[in-house]
């Protein structure tokens, strides 16, 4: 390898990481440096490499995930890996070698010439000593930010004697416990649930960003900004900023007027053997291409006038911060360096190897052949190359994929089958054996004695990326959609307000933290915290609602009316549920292996919410009894494949079935879907709209009522009365909710004894779909397809040069982009900017003034890729679902509701490819209050999976009116959200017979005064956002046990827990026995207590009077039925449990008498 630059040629797609491994082999003491063509192909060839050869050390280098000269810095996880990364290459021992793994562009920019160790670093182990104030300092120089709670990669936050910090480097973020200035204990912790989950011994924190501004980098970067550019005379938000000591957002793109000088990755492995990626050159001329037009573009901006509001951009010289093609080369070749070709012929200048390597088999034409068996073909095929003495392998995706393809291939004669967990097994396996590897492999290859399939070659194209590391959105909601101050809440007994804050206030001689509450005619409320489970959000339909008077009866009214309504609603379900059940339908059942081979076809890991919906559906049409079940999913999580599945077991039973969508482009996107996945199994799919002609469509009708079409997919032009069908037996629509009145009726009568699934991408609270168990059998999808690539989002002022990239890098790759803009106004300005930025791309508009006939063309025009750009209102945001499109544009996106913004993104993502959002602002000074918090919100969730679950959670009128009906929608707008879901629940379980009081416990609320200090101070919590999260999760706590580990909690996260708190704690212990006894009131002093009954009765007044009548004479009823005990207590602590007592036995006596 030290003779010169050198080729190893035929090597095919697949293959890299074997030829890699067996190089790595031979030169045992030697570091590599792989340069990869991408972040794809990196991350792709380390997972395999690891999986070949998992002795070797791996360091990958990421490059910024951010554009050339762009106004955004890089992602804080990225630049953590690449602090990382430098780490290991400065400070690992001499005999330990290396491999490292980076991207063409990672190479070509240019770096920091090393990490001062001294500042960099922080090791801390248990029992060191330390001052809080300096390393809160250490932290900030080192690039961390102080916030509330450390949930990024990055953060900190200090509480008392509790430091959390989320280390540069680590998965986890760390809790450091002192006493005193000892550190008395490290634990790791999620950052989600914010609970300890583990301890350490030690700890090492590095620095979590390149770019550390200190005193000498500051005068550096002023004094280089003014040379190059001159005297500062005008508004500059980056240079203010970097000299008062602040972070700015992309200060990074000015790297190198903070370095004397800067270095190249090359430096810092100087010894190391290159390894160079097939197509490299071809990568490294198109990023140098952009660099130049990026500089170009910030030099001469091309933005309309009327767009042009964003500061002026004053770029760093390109050779300051980028490599040129021949430097690189130089630098690159200063060490030995080995290329990689696919291809068999090499450079004749080179030394060269050729291996003979070639594309493995594909099956792609039996899997779209009806008259050849796709398992056969592949079964005849394996035993051939074992037949000449191959070794044979098959990549799976999964773990669960690989059981599938055993049980599949046994069933076709292929039984002496490996499981290999490790690469060196294979090397030992016998030759007449297959053996089955989860590798993450999409096309397979033939190199010598070796012969390795994927699943991909097999079943089709594989979804291959890793699993992405997902914040569990459900528990994520309870932080990021918390009340702001002005938000509109419903409370229980005196209707909507506004939400002012909370307020300590002096009650007893003690302090209580309550929260304010504006209504009508400048009147507050200030309800007690242990109360806030009264007070619930009104939703996102909140613009046009009224303030209530306090003291009013028409909240009263209002609130007894809809009561009544929802009433009559429930008992409507159930009577409509049980009248299904007396109904016959066919009970139809899979035949196993096809059905396996079906499921084979689907191209992602299923999720679990996937399967169990599936499983559901298939217990469904298993019964005699006609199964009714909704699938709730955002578009692209799999709801489709629910469908499929459930369609596939109808078809195999010789039922006929039936999917109906209220537009022709689902239609379409539905018969394309059915049609390639059912191809091969002998089934005729068909399809029913306005775009079939219509001597076709007279065939499609034929074909159903003779029996010849076992599956049809149609508009509304299935519903009409000249569709007859042979023998129905499964009924699928796609959004019900999108039908008119005429056609729900007509849906009505053909779900009429045959089995229903209904599929909506509404967002659907859980709280919902519990209140409606047992009515309505409801499924729901929550998280997407397990390997998809989650959607990277930018939040930036609007720039041309941004939008511009956006638009042409995926034109370059053939994909699609929607542009989208919250008022039907906007379109015309930015159709304007569009023709001046990207004249190359055809544009169609569409928007919710056009006619149902206009709007469909514009919109089959855009999925039949006439146009490459759909510029439109958030009219796209449900029910469209197009793979070709994976960026997004949103304007002014502080205008949307945060459900909104999530639909919106929602809509790009759902293929092999990366997709990006870009949600522009007018400028990054006018955000504030909750569009910042959308925003913000927005930003930090950018991980698939959460969309949905926090769309769902801030559920808007209009969704639940899609569920329950357009009707039910005004009474949600009379009595908001939350407290419509309470009623709905009670009203449920009143129909059902339910005898729980449960219910009734979310409608009142016990109201304790114990003469205490009661609430969390705000020196032990210091976050008001995280301190309300902590009251409300309290207000909706109902056991004792939620009550200790919350208590816990406390602990854990904050620290010993303050007097007050310990009080709040007791209160709502207290509360929660209120409950139980019927207790709504409760006055406690240092010489008794008041009790107040609710409605003033008491459910077991026989014994309450038996226990009276005994001779204890500190307990009396007065004439107004309050309960008065007469007892002295000498301090708080015996008061509380002495109250706790009481309403111990109280409840007692309720139970006794209830059993």
């Amino acid at each position: 390898m030290d003779s010169g630059p050198s080729t190893i040629s035929g090597v095919p797609a697949g293959s890299e990481s074997l030829v890699i491994s067996e190089v790595l082999k031979k030169f045992p003491n030697r570091d590599f440096l792989f340069v990869a063509r991408d972040e794809i192909r990196m991350e792709v060839m380390a997972e395999a490499l690891t999986f070949i050869s998992p002795d070797e050390k791996l360091v990958m280098f990421p490059a910024w995930d951010c554009l050339p000269y762009d106004r955004l810095s890089p992602k804080q996880e990225v630049a953590a890996r690449r602090i990382n990364a430098l780490s290991k290459l400065t400070q690992r021992g001499t005999r330990t070698r290396l491999i490292l793994l980076t991207t063409c562009n990672a190479t070509l920019q240019r770096i920091p010439s090393g990490l001062n160790k001294e500042q960099s670093q922080w090791v801390l182990n248990k029992g060191d000593l330390i001052n809080i104030v300096d390393f809160a300092d250490y932290l900030v120089a080192n690039g961390y930010t102080r916030l509330g709670q450390a949930m990024e990669p990055g953060d900190f936050a200090v509480r008392g004697n509790i430091i959390d910090v989320y280390p540069s480097d680590s998965k986890y973020p760390v809790r450091l416990d002192l006493f005193g200035d000892e550190v008395d204990e490290i634990k790791i912790f999620d950052p989600v649930s914010q609970r300890s989950e583990g301890s350490l011994e030690s700890v090492r924190f590095l620095a979590a960003s390149e770019l550390l501004l200190d005193a000498d980098k500051i005068a550096r970067f002023r004094k280089n900004y003014r040379s190059h550019f001159g005297a500062i005379t005008d508004d500059n938000p980056l240079y203010e900023s970097v000299s008062a000591g602040r972070k700015f957002e992309g200060m990074e793109h000015w790297l190198p007027f903070f370095h004397d000088n800067l270095c190249t990755l090359f430096d810092y492995l100087p010894n190391a053997a290159i390894l160079l990626d097939s197509f490299l050159e071809v990568a490294i001329d198109a990023r140098l291409s952009d660099v130049k037009d990026f500089y170009e573009a910030r030099v001469q901006p091309q933005v309309p006038i009327e767009l042009n509001k964003v500061q002026k951009y004053n770029p760093v010289p390109v050779k300051s911060m980028f490599l040129s093609k021949e430097e690189w080369h130089r630098r690159s070749h200063e060490h030995s360096i080995t290329y990689l070709n696919g291809f068999n012929d090499a450079d004749g200048s080179m030394v060269s190897l050729d291996i003979g390597g070639k594309k493995g088999r594909n099956f792609s034409n039996e899997r779209r052949s009806n008259e050849i068996e796709l398992f056969d073909s592949v079964a005849t095929y394996l035993k051939e190359q074992i037949s000449t003495e191959k070794r044979v392998v098959l990549a799976c995706q999964s773990h669960g994929s690989r059981d599938r393809l055993t049980k599949l291939l046994s069933e076709y004669g292929i039984t002496k089958i490996i499981n290999c967990e490790m690469w060196k097994t294979i090397i030992t396996a016998p030759l007449d054996a297959i053996c089955l590897i989860v590798f993450p492999l999409e096309t397979g290859f033939e190199i010598d004695s070796l012969t390795l399939i994927s699943e991909g070659d097999v079943l089709g194209a594989r979804l291959t990326r890793g699993r992405n590391l997902i914040k569990r959105a459900r528990d994520f909601i309870s932080d990021s959609t918390q009340l702001t101050i002005g938000d509109l809440v419903v409370h229980t007994d005196h209707g909507v307000g506004r939400f002012q804050g909370l307020m300590t206030i002096e009650t007893s001689s003690a302090p209580h933290d309550c929260v304010q509450i504006l209504y009508s005619g400048g009147d507050y409320l200030y309800l007690p915290v242990e109360n806030i489970d009264m007070l619930g959000r009104y939703g996102s339909g909140s613009d046009n609602a009224r303030l209530d008077t306090l003291g009013s009866h028409v909240w009263r009214n209002r609130k007894s009316r809809v009561k009544a309504q929802i009433r009559d609603m429930a008992a409507e379900l159930i009577h409509t549920a049980a009248d299904r059940v007396l109904r016959k339908a066919d009970a139809m059942v899979a035949e196993p292996v096809a059905f396996e081979e079906f499921c084979g076809r689907f191209p992602y890991l299923e999720t679990a919410d996937q399967l169990s919906g599936i499983e559901e559906c298939l217990a469904g049409i298993s019964s005699s009894v006609p199964m009714d079940r909704l699938i709730c999913g955002d578009v692209g999580f799999g709801k489709t494949e629910v469908a499929l599945r459930t369609a596939f077991v109808a078809a195999q039973s010789g039922k006929q079935v039936a999917i109906v969508t209220p537009t022709t482009l689902l239609a379409r996107q539905h018969y394309e879907t059915f049609a390639e996945r059912f191809k091969g199994f002998g089934f005729f799919v068909a399809q029913l709209s306005r775009l079939v002609s219509v001597k076709k469509a007279e065939k499609v009708r034929e074909g159903l009522q003779n029996g010849e079409i076992d599956i049809v997919i149609g508009t509304h032009a299935l519903l009409s009365k000249s569709i007859r069908f042979k023998r129905l037996g499964l009924f699928i629509i796609d959004e019900e909710q999108h039908f008119g009145v005429g056609q729900k009726e007509q849906l009505k009568s053909l779900k009429s004894g045959v089995h229903v699934l209904t599929l909506t991408a509404t967002p659907i609270p859980r709280t919902l779909q519990l209140a409606l168990s047992g009515v309505r059998s409801m499924s729901i999808i929550a998280t997407p397809p397990i390997d998809r690539l989650s959607v990277r989002t930018f939040i930036l002022p609007y720039d041309g040069v941004i939008v511009k990239e956006a638009i042409l890098r995926e034109q370059s790759r053939g994909g699609q982009i929607f542009y989208i803009c919250p008022q039907i106004k906007d379109l015309d300005n930015i159709s304007r900017a569009l023709a001046l930025l990207v004249p190359e791309t055809r544009v169609v508009v569409a928007h919710g003034q056009m006619s149902p006939s206009e709007l469909d063309r514009a919109m089959t025009s855009f999925y039949e890729r006439k146009f490459d750009l759909l510029l439109a209102t958030s009219i796209i945001e449900s029910g469209l679902d197009i793979p070709t499109v994976n960026t997004l544009i949103v304007h002014r996106s502080d205008r949307f509701g945060l459900a909104q913004l999530y639909q919106l993104r929602g809509r790009v993502g759902r293929s092999k490819v990366r997709a990006y959002a870009y949600f522009t602002v007018n400028s990054p000074n006018s955000l504030q209050g909750d569009a910042l918090k959308r925003l913000e919100a927005l930003n930090q969730l950018d991980s698939v999976g959460s969309g949905f679950s926090l769309a769902s959670h801030d559920l808007d009128i209009r969704g639940a009116g899609n569920l329950l009906g357009e009707e039910q929608s005004g009474k949600i707008r009379e009595v908001g959200v939350e407290l419509y879901q309470k009623l709905l629940t009670e009203a449920v379980r009143e129909a059902n017979g339910d005898p729980s009081n449960s219910a009734d416990q979310d409608l009142w609320s016990p109201q304790i005064e114990m003469g205490a200090a009661v609430l969390i101070p705000e020196s032990y919590v210091p976050d008001l956002s995280v301190r309300l999260g902590l009251y409300r999760r309290l207000g909706a706590m109902r056991s004792r046990q939620e009550l200790d580990n919350f208590g816990a909690e406390l602990v854990d996260r904050f620290g010993n827990i303050p007097e007050e708190t310990e009080h709040l704690l007791w209160v709502v212990a207290i509360k929660q026995l209120c409950w139980a006894a019927h207790v709504i009131q409760v006055d406690a002093g240092p010489r008794g207590l008041v009790i107040s009954f609710l409605k003033d009765i008491f459910p077991a007044g026989e014994k309450l009077i038996a226990w009276i009548s005994k001779g204890d004479d500190q307990w009396r009823i007065r004439p107004d039925q309050k309960l008065v005990v007469s007892q002295t207590w000498g301090n708080l602590e015996s008061r509380f449990k002495g109250v706790e007592d009481i309403l111990l036995k109280l409840a007692s006596f309720v139970e006794a008498q209830a059993g």
